[in-house]
């Protein structure tokens, strides 16, 4: 005979019950763990802090200063050898399947925690307890679970354990590094898996997050859906969060002529969308004008080449670059376009350039794309100087 415990639920009410334990946890991770403390992204009161501690503790075992100083590595190594859970060094397969054992070798690595791990939680119980005994409380929790729900809180228990193993370091470590859409044209290889950022609290729009690293809200498009920033805005509103940065948005001045603090601003802040936008509006049109001009075998290598001009974790690969050249040398209207969108990476690249030299150096940039006679180009030039940032 099967143990009850102290709730008899129907099916679907054991259903419900973990889902809301699960997304508790999503909520918990992308809200806390990420946003909170990875990226200073907003403050949060500290009873709505430690509660999240208590059930990362409860139901995850993770060690805050261990998932932050992981994370962190993420971005300041990605898509590199030493990224600890890129794809394409790990493996798409190893990094869907294996992402926990990618992320506890990494955690266990001292030189990464003592480099990333900065500012985490180093009170009293963080020492005693939550770090020191992190199986202490999944024990705990699945005792709660058999007490409440009987032999089914197993099965429930069971399911909490593999839920951000499967979602945060296989789903989004691995399939959200190479399957899905782009928003921004990032130097990694980051997607957004789908538009709607529920069941994984938001953390679906991981593009958008590698543009803004730095943004509590990872929505950027007005069709797309956050469910961790619908969170932080109604904790925001009990005054339990307090939003510090989001991603910045643009504006369109229409009768704006001429470049000025204002366009760097807006361009340098807004980068990875402006090289999105640059390959969308300036190079495909280009590389379509082309094929409608050569034969089969230069049809072929332009279809070839298309990614890889636009893609700006592409083009420094070896291979990749080989065919980009071979391109440059056979269509000179490619060449000049390509040229181009190198010589606007420069503006914001070149970090020890002030405010006046970058003003200058995006003024001399319109005025010699205006003068190429490539349509596409002028067009971009013009679009390009009516950036402004909106207040927000």
């Amino acid at each position: 005979m099967l143990f009850e415990g102290l709730l008899s639920l129907s099916t679907l009410g054991y259903i419900a019950v973990t889902l809301v334990l699960t997304h508790i946890t999503i909520a918990a991770v992308t809200i806390f763990l990420h946003r909170h403390q990875s990226h200073r992204a907003l403050s949060l009161h500290p009873l709505i802090s430690h509660f999240f501690r208590f059930w990362l503790w409860l139901t995850t075992g993770m060690v805050t200063k261990e998932w932050v100083a992981v994370h962190r590595k993420h971005h300041a190594r990605c898509e590199t050898p030493e990224d600890p859970h890129s794809p394409r060094y790990k493996g798409l397969g190893n990094v869907v399947l294996k992402g926990t054992w990618l992320y506890m070798k990494e955690a266990r690595n001292q030189e990464t925690l003592k480099k990333y791990g900065h500012n985490t939680p180093d009170d009293w119980v963080e020492n005693k307890i939550y770090s020191r005994y992190p199986t202490l409380g999944i024990g705990l929790m699945a005792v709660l679970d058999v007490l409440f729900f009987g032999t089914v809180g197993l099965v429930i228990f069971a399911v909490q354990m593999v839920w951000i193993p499967l979602w945060a370091a296989g789903v989004i470590n691995g399939i959200g590094h190479r399957l899905g859409y782009r928003n921004f044209e990032t130097t990694d290889a980051s997607t957004n898996i789908i538009p709607w950022g529920i069941l994984i609290g938001g953390e679906e729009l991981h593009n958008n997050h590698h543009a803004y690293p730095a943004s509590a809200r990872l929505s950027n498009k007005w069709w797309e859906f956050d469910v961790g920033w619908m969170y932080i805005r109604l904790m925001e509103s009990f005054k339990l969060a307090k939003v510090k940065r989001s991603a910045p948005r643009l504006r369109y001045a229409n009768d704006k002529t001429s470049v000025d603090i204002d366009t760097v601003r807006a361009v340098v802040s807004n980068r990875f969308l402006v090289m999105k936008r640059y390959g969308n509006k300036v190079i495909k049109p280009v590389l379509f004008e082309a094929q409608q001009k050569t034969d089969r075998i230069g049809k072929r290598l332009l279809r070839r080449s298309r990614t890889l001009m636009i893609r700006e974790d592409l083009a420094s690969a070896s291979r990749a670059q080989e065919t980009i050249d071979k391109v440059l040398r056979q269509y000179r209207s490619l060449a000049t376009v390509y040229q181009f969108k190198q010589e606007l990476k420069k503006i914001w690249s070149h970090t020890s350039t002030n405010g006046s030299r970058r003003v200058q150096r995006l003024q001399t940039w319109c005025a010699e794309a205006e003068q190429t006679g490539i349509q596409a180009l002028q067009d971009f030039a013009l679009y390009l100087r009516s950036y402004e940032l909106k207040n927000l």
